[in-house]
């Protein structure tokens, strides 16, 4: 939403909002969180220009507090953290071509990717922040130090560590899209069909499912891993799809093809992201805690599903 300001503001937010939300999605792995960091620097932003403080550049300004913003929030984000239940995941974000705010602002989709969010998060903040704003969005060192209160001496000091590290453990997609597609579209096909022969065939030998349900909604605490069992979760899941009323709908899912799982009344079960290497399915990652599902709208629990539809008639 465009906040109630002048025009020469709003027209501000227009134009920066998809580079500034961006930034504090990638820093934060919440959709949620980055609209409040934004929707604040605008806040701060429009004080400034009321009490007459010079901006030279809106982007600058506007950039500087959104990172720093994003900075203090993953201090105490740490913290939680450290006491979430089972596996943290970022939220999901649907990357649809010309899909509706926020998702048509996601530049750079490799960077997108959640494999590659939660490779962020094993940077310390001030790492993400210099390794984002310098090699993503590609800011200049003077820039980045202003931003971070460092040198831009220590900022290549800490880029050169980011990127070390991101290098060692970046992970590695299949490029071409639209064979990407087909195959999860074929995965799914036969997981609808309860086809445990056919999801083998198109998974990896050590396929590998993350979950997180942040203790919200029953949820596997640990991965799955292998193709045999990867492939009779997802044939038990099909076969639910149809006693439910329930549907896979297809979308790309942080850059990367995925499914809106869906229940009878269109509302949200679970949010998956696929990642094919090598021509077959390796990584799968779902999201089912309701706190990260909510920006897509009505969220649906499957246990309550579940329960319903096996009671009685009469």
């Amino acid at each position: 939403m465009i906040p109630d300001v002048d025009g020469g503001i709003a027209e501000t937010y227009v134009d920066l909002r998809p580079l500034l939300f961006s930034i504090a999605y990638r820093m934060l792995g919440s959709v949620s969180e980055a609209e409040d960091v934004v929707q604040e620097a605008f806040v701060r932003y429009e004080r400034a220009l009321g009490d007459d403080v010079t901006v030279e550049s809106p982007k600058a300004y506007l950039s500087a507090v959104v990172t720093r913003l994003a900075i203090d929030h993953l201090k105490s984000a740490r913290v939680r953290r450290e006491t979430y239940v089972g596996e943290w995941l970022p939220e999901p974000l649907v990357t649809d071509e010309g899909a509706g705010d926020p998702a048509r602002h996601a530049e750079q989709a490799d960077s997108l990717s959640m494999s590659f969010l939660v490779l962020l998060e094993r940077l310390t903040p001030v790492e993400r922040a210099v390794f984002l704003l310098h090699d993503v969005f590609d800011y200049d060192f003077e820039e980045v130090g202003r931003i971070v209160r460092r040198t831009p001496a220590n900022c290549r000091q800490q880029a050169v560590r980011a990127r070390r590290f991101i290098a060692e453990n970046r992970p590695r997609f299949d490029t071409d899209e639209a064979e990407r597609d087909e195959l999860v579209s074929r995965f799914f096909a036969a997981a609808e069909q309860g086809d445990l022969d056919g999801l083998i065939e198109l998974l990896a030998e050590d396929v590998i499912v993350h979950g997180d349900g942040g203790g919200k909604v029953p949820q596997w605490y640990e991965p799955i891993i292998g193709a045999e069992k990867v492939a009779r979760l997802f044939a038990q899941m099909g076969r639910q799809t149809e006693t439910l009323g329930a549907t896979f709908e297809p979308h790309r899912i942080n850059g990367q093809p995925g499914v809106i799982f869906r229940g009878p009344h269109g509302g949200v079960f679970s949010v998956m992201s696929i990642e094919v290497v090598d021509g077959r399915v390796a990584t799968i990652r779902s999201v089912v805690n309701p706190d990260k599902l909510g920006h897509l709208g009505l969220v649906e629990s499957l246990r309550d599903v579940m329960e319903r539809a096996s009671r009685p008639i009469g």
